[in-house]
């Protein structure tokens, strides 16, 4: 029963600190600026892939150019009538400047701009799955600031690509540092918060602002090599809060370094004016607990029982949250009207589906609110698809409304999901078993660039998958045990034990600490 008394423990002594003071505002509002750089990274081939109007211009063998009347823009052959003509150059709008028109990716080189973008979420693929063992391996700090520098380096040298293969290459680096930060931030940050507080931590519109702003920025610069420079710039600062945000006193515990955990201790509560908590009992009750310098690897998570059911009925849902999210934001062009107003619409929606989120969070569960947002998308995917191939009068306005309601519920669907699957795991492997999700998120992230490309030719096969596979996720969510009010598991403990335990202490918990 030791390692339960820890947690309970440790979530009582970050009460007495002060649950979320200033101290946590500080951290917390620091880690969030990160996502700056994420967001503009990730979806920089939003903008950076589209198409921009172009026509060819005609030649013969004889390299004469020959300009004929009345034909289509943005086509590859020539007219019947004129069959010893090729394409000798192609010329793009000079309003806009992406990858397509920087490196000619059209015609028979137009599947390469998708497969530049699932090259960048094969790169979050390997970010997350490294950074899973790196986060619980050396701690949060340092792989938290590896994930910035990663980004600064890589996007700073991206713009200066000379052809798409060496742009290709650093879209993988930018990948794998951006894995490494989702891995590893929410994690970081839900340690430093106390239970009651954890659900306002998604409920803050971080992400959806920094990515609605990446709209507004994109429609100013209108050049990806100026939004990379961009990106590098926004991120060079954050690397100077390294002298302000401590590790992680929950894994110094977890990895017996009880001084150093006991000095970030006594630094919340100072940052907070609350006096320094008795920690007394926090060295006995880390000694008192077997293997406590065990290194634990994926192995350990996928050999326990119930860590192993929860991680495949988490991941079904990590992976079709991965491919809807990121299908619905890379298919922008195929909504009607402004592609910047509709990437801007596309982010900004997500601003009151996270407070929806952490309402319900706080009034029915992580688990159920969960269901209830995998329902809504699997409904809203399903209707789109539908409009996409039949003939209605209204058939672009519906389109475009309902491919904001689905992004609108797969975000909030998967901001709980991911409070859910941090809650799950224990601390000694949190940020392993978060990996392990995140790395089967960028599956479907992966997948979902292709499918968008079939999707031009086969009309609504994007937003049926979408409806379906939330659908199923909506499924696996409802056998997965909720996280409501639970005390923060620290140490790998056999399942039984530990539901018991929580069971039977959590209301004499709540009691003492809540009140």
């Amino acid at each position: 029963m030791s390692a339960v008394e820890l947690s309970f423990f440790l979530e009582e002594t970050l009460e007495k600190c002060g649950g979320f003071g200033i101290f946590q505002l500080l951290v917390v509002g620091s880690l969030c600026l990160g996502e700056i750089s994420v967001s503009w990274s990730i979806l920089m081939m939003t903008f950076g892939g589209a198409i921009p109007n172009w026509s060819c211009e005609w030649g013969n063998q004889s390299s004469n150019i020959v300009h004929i009347n009345g034909t289509q823009q943005q086509t590859c052959s020539p007219p019947s009538n004129y069959s010893d003509l090729s394409c000798v150059h192609k010329v793009f709008d000079p309003s806009i400047s992406t990858i397509v028109s920087e490196f000619n990716l059209v015609c028979d080189r137009d599947y390469i701009t998708q497969t530049i973008t699932t090259i960048q979420m094969g790169g979050l693929l390997i970010g997350s799955l490294a950074a899973g063992q790196f986060g619980d391996r050396f701690g949060r700090k340092p792989t938290y600031f590896l994930s910035l520098l990663v980004l600064l380096v890589s996007n700073l040298i991206a713009a200066f690509s000379v052809n798409w293969q060496m742009f290709a290459v650093l879209r993988f680096f930018i990948g794998c540092g951006c894995g490494i930060y989702l891995t590893v931030h929410l994690t970081y940050k839900v340690e430093f918060v106390s239970g009651k507080y954890r659900p306002m931590l998604l409920a803050v519109p971080v992400w959806s602002t920094f990515a609605a702003g990446y709209g507004g920025i994109s429609y100013l610069l209108h050049d990806w090599f100026y939004l990379h420079i961009a990106t590098a710039a926004v991120t060079f600062p954050l690397l100077f809060t390294w002298w302000l945000i401590p590790e992680s006193f929950r894994w110094l515990v977890a990895n017996n370094q009880v001084e150093k955990a006991e000095d970030v201790i006594r630094k919340i509560a100072k940052f907070n004016g609350n006096p320094f908590p008795d920690t007394s009992r926090l060295k006995m009750l880390v000694k008192s607990l077997p293997n406590d310098n065990i290194k634990y690897t994926y192995f350990d998570v996928l050999k326990n029982p119930d860590l192993l059911k929860k991680s495949i009925l988490l991941g079904v849902g990590w992976i079709s949250c991965g491919y809807t999210y990121y299908a619905i934001s890379f298919g922008v062009q195929q909504l009607s009207g402004s592609l910047y107003l509709n990437m801007f619409l596309l982010s900004i929606v997500e601003v009151p589906s996270l407070l929806l989120a952490w309402f319900f969070n706080h009034c029915i569960g992580r688990k159920r609110t969960t269901f209830m947002f995998f329902l809504f998308v699997a409904a809203t995917g399903t209707t789109v698809g539908v409009v996409q191939i039949i003939a209605t009068r209204y058939k672009f306005g519906l389109i475009n409304g309902f491919a904001l309601a689905s992004k609108l519920g797969v975000g909030a669907g998967w901001a709980c999901l991911m409070l859910l699957t941090t809650e799950s795991f224990p601390t000694v492997v949190r940020n392993i078993g978060y990996g392990i999700q995140n790395t089967v998120a960028r599956i479907g992230a992966m997948v979902a660039p292709q499918i968008v490309f079939v999707s031009q030719h086969t009309t609504g096969v994007m937003y049926f998958l979408c409806g379906g596979l939330m659908l199923l996720s909506a499924l696996c969510v409802a056998c997965i045990p909720d996280t409501k009010e639970r005390v923060l598991s620290d140490t790998m403990e056999n399942s039984k034990q530990k539901q018991a335990a929580n069971g039977k202490d959590n209301e004499a918990f709540e009691k003492s600490s809540y009140l």
